[in-house]
């Protein structure tokens, strides 16, 4: 749990094994902007695949500036924890395997 302190102070997870679903429950801090949830449905639509800058601007309605998306993916990672978004050099980011599912429920929750 030291290792992802970010998801532990911004939502609680509760997994349920028997059924593998997971869920944040509504009293979950909103502290995602529409902006930031439009990324994290893109990333969680290409869940393990590499999204370009180009395809995360245009997929997410953002401006196409590149500060912004850089501000997005800031924002992100504070709420998913630093490991949550992978960059892949010059080709764009994914969305680590590891928190799908939390992402997923985030998403579901609001």
């Amino acid at each position: 749990m030291s290792q992802l302190p970010h998801i532990a102070e911004t939502l609680t997870l509760y997994v349920f094994t028997m059924s593998s679903a997971a869920s944040v429950p509504s009293s979950s801090p909103g502290a995602l902007s529409e902006t930031d949830l439009a990324v994290l449905r893109v990333l969680v639509d290409r869940s393990g695949k590499i999204t370009s800058r180009d395809d995360l601007n245009k997929l997410a309605g953002l401006s196409g500036s590149q500060r912004r998306c850089e501000a997005v993916l800031v924002n992100l990672r504070k709420a998913l924890g630093d490991g949550a978004i992978v960059t892949i050099r010059r080709r764009g980011w994914m969305l680590d395997n590891s928190v799908a599912a939390m992402a997923v429920a985030l998403i579901n929750s609001l």
